[in-house]
């Protein structure tokens, strides 16, 4: 909250009050860590986000203006238009691609305490600034990788919250404006990542309860308008989208598994005691310990408790504004609920809970309502205004916040003691891409997990064909790089040593094999035949 103070000259100027300044020095901290991280390249490049930074290149260029990641038709590309002015002035890199996610992050945080502070208490909005500014590798890594969707969407819903929640008790002025920036803020997020549908979802319905006057007329129509115009890409991408490419039917496809479907006591275990821990930031990205899960058994509780105490302080309500605030904390849970509810239902909650708890890390936003039942807790009896059994329930409480600000540190603590592994892979991708453009290759095969990022790190230079592990065509997800190799005369490979596909080469090779090698670098062979190796062909 800013308080306006009088000075000598007359004059009123902003001043923060205590909690207020707690949470901007928790939030600049969590801000520093995250601008560290981002200046190391840590967590460690990918394919999948060079992807993004190499279609960056190209709309900093001019010589494209994708709509969605290149052989997707479901991942908005926003953070690379984002990130395009960037690369334009200071060229292809890591720490500048991401750049804009970090921005992203500090405007999530300071929204996530204007609503936190607005719907509960002052000081319970510092604590849940505090636990954002703290971050595992999985929370740090869906926050500063390039990968798409998260990190802009959920600013994006915060905002609409406030936005909503501001409408309802008169508090803004230009209230035509506002509504055409709900539209807006809906419409890019569900470009950018339909996983954030159930928010979308609860927000505007909050919207419809809290403010139905600002929805007929000139407002209403803003609205509508302020959306279509941030939904623009897709709907024009799909409306010429050959059958089966539209986003729809794509998301459709990939969310379902064929086979029979995984039991829902396999799904609830990966959704709750792995997803829900990882996606907070309280296990390391290789899983939870048994310790580390408690929080995902109690989450489905304090849903239950949350709400429960939404419903009342909504019937206790004397004024609008009251009123108001527990409809949104209702929201908060509702969104968290549906969230966890499509996990759950996917056979990927029980199958690879690891690599998919990233989906849930959108529960961030409803971290206000999930906590406020144990803060409530805590406060009555810190305030001596409960009985024996609520100082004893409180008591559990204060503990259970000890304890999740505890693991959450610790899991903030094991990231940063292995960071030095992550670097040392950052620097032989590094060194691999300088191995390739020193032997004077221009034109090279590898695989999918090689490629792009390949690509990205010599800026274009090289460019890479993806093969899968029996040498012929993968995930070529850029198809003019594809078709660049294919023209070069002599192309080389780039392997990991010991692959399949390595394996294959040396095969066509035969006794040439090794005197085919020009580079051996960071568990990679680079590979340059005297002639032009094509077994698809």
């Amino acid at each position: 909250m800013v308080v306006s103070t009088p000075v000598q000259d007359g004059r009123w100027r902003p001043t923060l009050d205590r909690p207020a300044l707690v949470a901007l020095l928790l939030g600049l901290a969590g801000v520093g860590y995250r601008l560290v991280l981002t200046l190391l390249t840590l967590p460690a490049s990918n394919s999948d986000e060079a992807t993004f930074g190499l279609a960056a290149m190209h709309i900093a260029a001019g010589r494209d203006r994708p709509v969605f990641l290149y052989g997707q038709h479901y991942m908005g590309m926003l953070e690379s238009y984002l990130a395009a002015p960037l690369i334009g002035l200071a060229g292809p890199s890591w720490p500048v691609l991401r750049l804009p996610l970090l921005a992203l992050y500090a405007l999530f945080v300071w929204l996530m305490y204007r609503l936190t502070r607005r719907l509960c208490s002052p000081w319970f909005a510092v604590l849940v600034v505090g636990l954002l500014a703290l971050g595992s590798e999985r929370v740090v890594r869906d926050q500063l990788t390039v990968v798409g969707g998260r990190p802009e969407v959920k600013p994006a819903v915060v905002a609409m919250l406030l936005i909503a929640v501001a409408l309802a008790e008169r508090r803004v002025r230009h209230r035509w404006l506002a509504t055409g920036l709900f539209g807006l803020a809906a419409g890019l997020a569900l470009w950018s990542d339909w996983l954030i549908v159930p928010y979308l979802a609860v927000a505007g319905l909050l919207l419809v309860w809290a403010a139905p006057r600002d929805l007929v007329g000139w407002p209403g129509v803003l609205l509508v308008a302020g959306f279509v115009l941030g939904v623009s890409p897709m709907i024009k991408d799909n409306l010429v989208a050959p059958d089966g490419q539209d986003s729809l039917s794509v998301f459709r496809e990939i969310s379902t598994k064929a086979g029979p479907a995984p039991p829902w006591s396999d799904r609830l275990r990966g959704g709750l005691l792995e997803g829900v821990p990882l996606a907070s930031g309280l296990c390391p990205m290789d899983g939870c310990a048994r310790w580390q899960q408690w929080f995902g058994l109690l989450y489905p509780l304090l849903l239950v408790a949350a709400a429960l105490l939404a419903l009342v302080a909504y019937r206790r309500a004397g004024r609008r504004a009251d009123r108001v605030r527990a409809v949104a904390q209702l929201a908060l849970v509702a969104g968290a609920a549906l969230t966890l509810l499509a996990y759950v239902r996917s056979p990927l909650a029980a199958t690879d809970p690891l690599g998919n708890s990233r989906y849930l890390s959108v529960l961030q936003i409803s971290l206000p309502a999930v906590l406020w039942p144990i803060w409530l807790a805590a406060a009555r009896a810190w305030r001596g205004v409960a009985g024996t059994a609520g100082r004893l329930g409180g008591a559990v409480a204060a503990a259970a916040l000890v304890a999740l600000t505890a693991t959450a540190l610790a899991a903030t603590g094991f990231f940063v003691a292995d960071a030095g592994s992550l670097r040392a892979e950052e620097r032989h991708t590094r060194g691999l891409a300088d191995a390739v453009r020193g032997a004077g290759l221009r034109e090279v095969y590898g695989d999918y997990w090689t490629c792009n990022r390949l690509i990205f790190n010599t800026g274009e230079a090289v460019v890479c064909g993806v093969l899968d592990g029996s040498l012929t065509p993968g995930q070529n997800r850029y198809p003019a790089y594809w078709k660049r190799v294919g023209r070069a005369d002599r192309p080389g490979y780039v392997l990991a040593v010991g692959s399949s596909a390595e394996r294959g080469l040396r095969r066509l090779l035969g006794d040439r094999a090794d005197a085919a090698v020009v580079a051996e670098v960071g568990g990679y062979r680079v590979y340059h035949p005297e002639t032009a190796v094509r077994p698809w062909r």
